[in-house]
This record gives C-alpha cells, sequence and structure tokens, in this order.
C-alpha cells in the first residue's frame, strides 16, 4: 500500500538527544530531525559543572566535580526519556580529552547514566566547530575563534575549505585559574593573560598569513553572554545571537568596564550570565590579544558550534563530506517545512515574486542583493497563518524577526519580516518600524513597499496554490505596466487578486497596473 507524503514525513520523524560535555558547562541539546534531511532545536538544558576545574594541578578531574556531572547527566537523561529521545550522542572535549583518570570517569558514566561518552580529538573538534559555522553562514571567508573552558580553537577557511587550524590547550576556565592570585586586581591579570595569548598566537606561523579581508567569527559561551550584554547597552531591537556584527570599539568598552570589578559586581552586569561572571575577564582578554594581533576592527557572532555541527551532521549526513552550497535556501526550507507551510504554493510564490524582480528592475532600480530579502520574505509569507489567519502577515512577520534564519544578515531579516508584514496591505508601521531604527534606515521604507507590492502580486498569481500561472513577461508601456501572464488552466482568481494590488502598484511605483 502507497503511503501518504505525511505518513512518510512522520515516519521520518526522530528525536535525538546531543550533549556536550565541555571543561566548563555540560549542555543538552534535544532535536526533532524531520523531512528528510532538516532539524529543529525544541528544547534545551545547561548547568555549569565546571569540569575542567583545578585540573592543571595533577591532571586529574577531581571527586567533586565528577559527581555534580554524573548528576547533571541523570538529568539530562532522564529529560530524553520523558521528551520520547530515541538517540543520545554524548561528546566531551578538552577537560576529559587531557584527564589522567579519563578511562574511569567514561566507565562511571556509562555504568551510572546508561550514556557512552564519545571523547573528540583536537581535530575533531575544530572539525565540528567548523561545520557548525560554515553550513549556517554566508562568509565565504572566515576566521573563526572558538573560546571554551578549557581549550581555544582558531580556525582558518577559504571557498568553504579549511586552510588551517589550531587548538590551544587554554580556555576560560583554565586560564582563570592558572592566573588566579589574590593579591593581584583584576585588571592585572587580565594584562598577564593577553600577554601570555599573544605570545601563544605568535607561534602559530601561519596567522601571519592569514588574508586581512577574512572575516573574524566569534564562537562560544563567552561570545554569546558578549553579544548580551552589548545588546542591552545599545538597547539592539534583534534578539538574535546568531551573525550580530560587533564592532572592536565596542567590544573593548564593554572588556574595559568587566575586567576591573571583582566577581560580585561582574554578577550584576546585565546580560551577564552569573555562573560565567568569574571567568568573562579571561575570555575576554583572549578575544582582545587576539583581534589585536590580526588588527581586526569588527566580527561577527555565530550562533551555531560544535553542536549543531553534530546536529547538521545527523540531518545531513552529506556535510561530513561537503557543506551546504546555499545556506538561504536550505535554512528557509527547513523553516516552510518546520511551521507546515503549502510547499508548492511558497514555490511558485518565490518564483514568479523574483520574475517580477527582475523584469520590473528599470521601476524599482534595486540591485541584485535585495533579491534575498525578496526571497525570505516570498517563503515564510504564509508562515503566520497557524497563529491566526486574521492579520496572518503580521504574524509571518514575527516569525521571520525570530526564527534564526541561517545565511542572512540582520539587516536582510528585518527587511523582509517587514516586506512580508506590509503585503497584504501595505502598511508598514510606523511604530513597529521605528523600533529597528538601529537596523534599518528611513530610507529602507521605498524597499519595502516595493517589494512588498511585488510579493502581493507573486502571492496573488498563485492564489488557488494550483500553479496555473506559469511565467509572466511585464511590459513597461508609458504611464503603465503589462504584465502577460502564461497559464497552465483557469486563472479568473489568480489575475482577480492580483488586479487588487493595482492601486497599492500605482501608489508605489507611478504606473497603472494590467494583468491579461
Amino acid at each position: 500500500m502507497e503511503r501518504t507524503a505525511l505518513e512518510t514525513e512522520q515516519q521520518t520523524t526522530e528525536k535525538i538527544g546531543i550533549i556536550d560535555l565541555g571543561s566548563n558547562s555540560a549542555r543538552l541539546v534535544i532535536v526533532r530531525l524531520f523531512g528528510g534531511n532538516h532539524f529543529m532545536v525544541e528544547d534545551e538544558l545547561k548547568e555549569s559543572v565546571r569540569l575542567g576545574q583545578d585540573m592543571d594541578r595533577d591532571g586529574f578531574l577531581k571527586p567533586q566535580r565528577v559527581a555534580e556531572t554524573n548528576k547533571t547527566l541523570k538529568m539530562f537523561k532522564r529529560l530524553c526519556d520523558a521528551s520520547g529521545v530515541t538517540r543520545i550522542i554524548a561528546v566531551a572535549t578538552a577537560a576529559v580529552r587531557r584527564a589522567k583518570n579519563q578511562r574511569s570517569f567514561l566507565d562511571e558514566i556509562q555504568a551510572t547514566c546508561g550514556i557512552r561518552v564519545e571523547v573528540l580529538s583536537e581535530e575533531e573538534e575544530a572539525t565540528l566547530v567548523y561545520r557548525g559555522v560554515i553550513n549556517s553562514m554566508d562568509i565565504p571567508k572566515g576566521i573563526i575563534l572558538e573560546i571554551g573552558g578549557g581549550s581555544t580553537k582558531i580556525i582558518y577557511y577559504n571557498r568553504r575549505t579549511v586552510l588551517n587550524y589550531a587548538s590551544l590547550s587554554f580556555g576560560a576556565v583554565t586560564l582563570t585559574d592558572l592566573f588566579a592570585d589574590d593579591g593581584v586586581p583584576p585588571e592585572e591579570q587580565t594584562r598577564k593573560i593577553e600577554e601570555f595569548f599573544t605570545e601563544q598566537f605568535k607561534k602559530i606561523e601561519w596567522l601571519s598569513e592569514v588574508d586581512p579581508d577574512a572575516q573574524m567569527i566569534g564562537v562560544g559561551g563567552s561570545f554569546r553572554n558578549l553579544y548580551k550584554i552589548n545588546r542591552l547597552v545599545r538597547k539592539y531591537p534583534l534578539n538574535t545571537v546568531h551573525n550580530y556584527s560587533f564592532a572592536v570599539e565596542d567590544f573593548r568598552s564593554i572588556y574595559e568596564m568587566v575586567r576591573v570589578l571583582d566577581v560580585e559586581k561582574r554578577k550584576r552586569i546585565r546580560g551577564l550570565s552569573p555562573a560565567r561572571a568569574d571567568i568573562m575577564p579571561a575570555a575576554l582578554a583572549i578575544i582582545k590579544a587576539f583581534t589585536d594581533h590580526l588588527h581586526i576592527e569588527s566580527f561577527t557572532v555565530g550562533g551555531c558550534g560544535l553542536r549543531e555541527g553534530i546536529m547538521f551532521n545527523q540531518a545531513v549526513p552529506q556535510t561530513v563530506e561537503r557543506p551546504i552550497l546555499d545556506v538561504l535556501s536550505y535554512s528557509l526550507n527547513t523553516l516552510v517545512k518546520y511551521y507546515g507551510c503549502n510547499e508548492k504554493h511558497v514555490e511558485q510564490t518565490v518564483r514568479l515574486s523574483i520574475q517580477l524582480f527582475k523584469q520590473l528592475r528599470v521601476l524599482h532600480k534595486f540591485p541584485r542583493v535585495y533579491l534575498k530579502v525578496l526571497k525570505i520574505a516570498a517563503s515564510l509569507h504564509d508562515s503566520g497563518r497557524d497563529v491566526r489567519y486574521y492579520n496572518y502577515e503580521q504574524h509571518s512577520r514575527y516569525v521571520i524577526l525570530n526564527s534564526g534564519i541561517y545565511g542572512a544578515t540582520h539587516r536582510e531579516i528585518v527587511l523582509a519580516a517587514f516586506v512580508a508584514g506590509c503585503s497584504r496591505k501595505g502598511d508598514i508601521g510606523a511604530a513597529e518600524w521605528a523600533k529597528y531604527k538601529d537596523i534599518v534606515t528611513e530610507e529602507d521604507q521605498d524597499v519595502v513597499r516595493k517589494l512588498g507590492v511585488l510579493l502581493r502580486i507573486g502571492e496573488a498569481l498563485d492564489r488557488s496554490g494550483l500553479g496555473v500561472v506559469t511565467g509572466i513577461n511585464c511590459d513597461v508601456l508609458g504611464d503603465s505596466v503589462i504584465m502577460k501572464t502564461e497559464l497552465a488552466g483557469d486563472a479568473m482568481l489568480e489575475i482577480r487578486q492580483a488586479m487588487e494590488a493595482g492601486p497599492e502598484f500605482k501608489r508605489t511605483f507611478h504606473k497603472n497596473l494590467e494583468i491579461l
């Protein structure tokens, strides 16, 4: 008996648990694999176990830290069982990798928690971090700085190929232990860490060959906390860490504030996790040394790293061999499936909207980069329908703003959200627009209105979802635009709906609209 598409998709849905046992924290992420090669995070737990603390003295994981980790992993296992997780993939990094009592620790975890932990080599860890970045960011040439609790990794890539990597056996936790001195002011400790790491960077010969055009990408909990602090300082409107652009000048202001405070005062800094307050100065000192050494003026914060690298490997097995070529399209396809949008209608709306963009370039005069904005808006224009049909375009705007789209800048995401939001009624929403004044400009409203009209027509020309309008040919004649449709059936509904955009089209483009 032939299975329906829904039955097939249900049978290919699986929940997996990914446990990342680092030197500073243990984190569980519950991920749903669906739709053939897509995934979505559905739950998360994090505990600050400090497994790597005090290891530098003798190289052994301390009994208190092992007991705390054991208790945390039991809790993780219970949540996995309750959530219907069918597989747990658990990995450990620097602290366990270097521990002299590694075997007894792993055996104890296996016996008491029923979890088999794989210890990653330095190369395996760096590779997974790279895969998390390269499959979620549209940055062709980059240098990744990933700061963990017990190690720091630097990965240099170009054209989706790793050129060099280095793993240093010092992270935020181990450096904090190494340079702890009750008699030395906090700022003096960070100065020493800066000097120490500068010397470490000088030993990596290939760093001097890094292309100045390579974009620095910061990965790890310290970078995420740095974003949260700066977001509150700037009153930045978009609550999305992934692809956040950070000026080094802003970073240094935060660094100078944090490094002079004692631990208790640091815990009161808005945006900084209290559990990270003691190790944050060491992490920031690493960033300071790195940006100075390479004369970096800005960097991008990546929200994806090692755990996402594992997710991509599990959901899209081919990423083990080669990265995803079109990060944005993959991300949008994932969201279209996840939100239950009509995939054929979405595909048709995207295609027709893009045709309109290209054929009416003489009117809007936008460069090709705005195709990306239109593609995002057209792909997710229906994503808000499950919230409520009425005013669903406003719900779609919210979805686009909060879905963590890969392969797009924050500005592109905001513009796309407003294009989708105004596509039915042409109303941008002045009060809502004003919230994003640090990301978009007043001039961008013209972009939004014009792309919104194109999306409205593109969507209307597939109003039935049957794909009866197979193509469009536009002619600009005097004060009119003539759209000739190519049809594969009765398109009365589609043309009538598209013509309702005529008044908005005239206000926006100053041309009459005719659709044949």
